[in-house]
């Protein structure tokens, strides 16, 4: 098994590298400092096996889960309890919370081989790790090959679907990221961003003004001159907010 570490503390990566040298049929390809570093391991490198944090800098471990899906079976190795529940929600193998024993470990690498013997399940879209529903999205991550933008909610003018995929606008420039309209605007706060049409998601701190451009039509007009369309029902909940 070819294995990736992730932790941003050099004492925890140096244990799980002790424990694996009991365990000849795994290989370290890489260790990673932080969660931008771990994305760009598994998109260079396709380990089989990813050991990795939750708390730390720049991305956590379950942003980092969102942009790499199901390429890697992973085992959360981390401090903190409170994530345990969620870490099985988004498919990881294994919660190995430290101080862990070698014995456990053990029973953790174990599991990683049976698993990695079976074929591959079918693959858990990225937009449905489940997240605490009264938490909303402070910042949206897009994974562009081994690049990663990622854009505070606060940037985006709104925010269009496209076939399987959204477009999400910033100053003009339009990021796609694979993912339904509906699944983002669950995490958004709805007091900002507002349905104005079935395949428009508008952040109202963006709109100048809204015209009647033909009978019981309506047009967003926002700050930068973009017009966009709005639906009867996206009206109705237009003039609920502003």
């Amino acid at each position: 098994m070819r294995a990736v570490i992730v932790d941003d503390e050099a004492l925890a990566r140096s244990i799980v590298r002790e424990y694996l040298e009991d365990h000849a049929d795994v290989e370290i390809v890489a260790e990673c400092a932080d969660g931008f570093e771990a994305v760009r391991a598994v998109n260079d490198l396709k380990p089989d096996l990813l050991f990795l944090d939750i708390q730390m800098p720049k991305l956590d471990g379950f942003e980092v889960l969102e942009l790499i899906g199901n390429e890697v079976t992973v085992l959360f190795v981390t401090a903190f309890d409170e994530y345990a529940l969620r870490a099985f929600d988004v498919h990881a193998l294994d919660y190995l919370l430290k101080p862990f024993s070698a014995e456990r470990f053990a029973e953790a690498l174990t599991r990683a081989r049976e698993r990695l013997r079976r074929p591959p399940a079918s693959p858990a879209a990225a937009a449905a790790i489940r997240r605490d529903p009264a938490a909303k999205l402070e910042r949206i991550l897009i994974r562009n090959g081994p690049k990663v933008h990622v854009i505070g909610v606060d940037q985006i003018d709104y925010v269009k679907a496209e076939d399987d995929y959204i477009g999400i606008v910033v100053g003009g420039r339009s990021h796609l990221k694979h993912q339904t309209l509906g699944t983002l605007e669950a995490g958004l706060d709805p007091n900002r961003f507002v349905r104005i049409h079935r395949s428009t998601l508008l952040n109202i701190d963006r709109l100048e003004r809204i015209e009647l451009y033909a009978k019981d039509s309506y047009e967003a007009i926002l700050k930068d001159g973009t017009r966009l369309p709005i639906s009867r029902s996206g009206y109705s909940r237009l003039q609920e907010l502003v």
